[in-house]
């Protein structure tokens, strides 16, 4: 069989898994097993990113999507379920596509002539994003996005100016920025007084019992975390044990347990601050130093569906956002994950966007938005098609 798939990521559960198809009759073996984005019949334009159904008769596999990299080469970003790719991949063979391994895979395409190292970053970078509009980002880096606007700008018999190719550089970065978010995921940490309910909302934020729950303050003493799937994001949900000068004092394993919360609030990307809407205004004590006004931050007004008995007029001014939300039961978490999304930016963002996803190509990008004379910026962004900027193979 000269077409051949393999499973690009690592063996087991993952957000997000990568299948790599390759071969002449690659293109008729997806339009039999993926007719809502191949568009009946039309050819795969490369470069193209298209979202639909894999079929198994009348029957619906997955949702995926499928970068085209060429003529003849594919990647089909699935979910990361074992049995889903599972079946994928004996849908495939059924279709007379050989199984091969992933180290097979890339030898035989490093046999083969590779379009661009923007190219080459995306296989190693498909093979761990967390998610399917991350994967979405990669691949349109790889004819559009990127490449395209370094092409076009190689390729323009005018030199375009250089303040055009600097604020053009400082936009890519920019977006960059968030799209490093959505590719490699974000991590969140639980926060706050002791029994304000954070392991009940790490337990509901992750669908599983990640944590003990109980009514005794103090009960989480070390740190537990869970994965929270958020589409376009990957949450890492940090639960911590309750600040409370109290605890702190009473023995040893509790003020070890207050100085691990600390370390653990200086690395989050947003803090969630649990409090009690049962509770009193004792709660509400200044944020930490570690977080106070240098972390995005929003109270959660935990158990909702109990009388309320703070009052809300009395928290912190570094807790003007907030939402209420019952852990026990599921209300208004929906609600609170719209206001992380928008914590982060990436509520609304555009996965075709120009974004670099690499170290390699942000240091170019960074070198190009102060580059001057003309030969180097067609120094740089040669270098960004075609090879590692340090000699080195490239990183995702």
């Amino acid at each position: 069989m000269d077409t051949y798939a393999a499973v690009m990521t690592g063996k087991g559960t993952a957000a997000l898994s990568v299948i790599q198809l390759h071969g002449p009759d690659a293109a008729g073996v997806l339009r039999e097993i993926f007719p809502s984005g191949s568009g009946r019949g039309r050819p795969f334009r490369t470069g193209a990113i298209l979202v639909g159904a894999i079929l198994d008769g009348e029957a619906t596999v997955d949702q995926v999507t499928v970068g085209c990299e060429g003529p003849q080469t594919f990647a089909l970003g699935c979910h990361g379920n074992p049995l889903i790719v599972e079946r994928i991949m004996q849908l495939l063979v059924n279709k007379r596509v050989a199984p091969i391994a992933a180290e097979e895979m890339l030898a035989r395409a490093a046999g083969r002539q590779v379009p661009n190292m923007i190219a080459v970053e995306a296989q190693i970078a498909l093979s761990n994003v967390h998610t399917l509009t991350g994967a979405r980002i990669i691949s349109h880096q790889v004819s559009g996005g990127l490449a395209a606007v370094a092409r076009g700008w190689l390729e323009e018999t005018t030199p375009v100016p250089l303040e055009v190719i600097r604020a053009r550089a400082e936009r890519i970065l920019a977006d960059s920025r968030i799209a490093e978010k959505i590719i490699n995921g974000c991590t969140v940490v639980l926060a706050g007084p002791p029994n304000s309910g954070k392991s009940t909302l790490l337990n509901r934020l992750c669908g599983r019992d990640k944590a003990i729950v109980t009514d005794i303050p103090g009960t989480t003493r070390d740190w537990v975390s869970g994965v929270c799937l958020a589409e376009p994001l990957e949450l890492t949900i940090i639960d911590t044990a309750g600040l409370d000068t109290g605890l702190a004092a009473r023995e040893a394993i509790d003020s070890q347990a207050q100085r691990k919360t600390l370390e653990l609030l200086e690395t989050a990307d947003v803090v969630l601050w649990v409090l009690d809407l049962s509770g009193d205004l004792a709660q509400c004590a200044p944020l930490p130093a570690e977080i106070a006004g240098r972390k995005p931050v929003i109270a959660v007004l935990n158990k909702s569906d109990l009388p309320h008995r703070l009052d809300l007029s009395a928290l912190p001014k570094d807790l003007e956002a907030h939402t209420a939300v019952s852990a026990e039961r599921g209300d208004g978490i929906d609600g609170l994950l719209a206001m992380m999304l928008r914590a982060f930016a990436v509520d609304d963002f555009d996965p075709h966007v120009t974004v670099a996803f690499t170290d390699r190509q942000r240091r170019l990008i960074e070198a190009l938005s102060r580059a001057e004379p003309e030969a180097a910026v067609r120094s740089i962004l040669t270098t960004l098609l075609v090879a590692p900027d340090d000699g080195g193979q490239p990183t995702a």
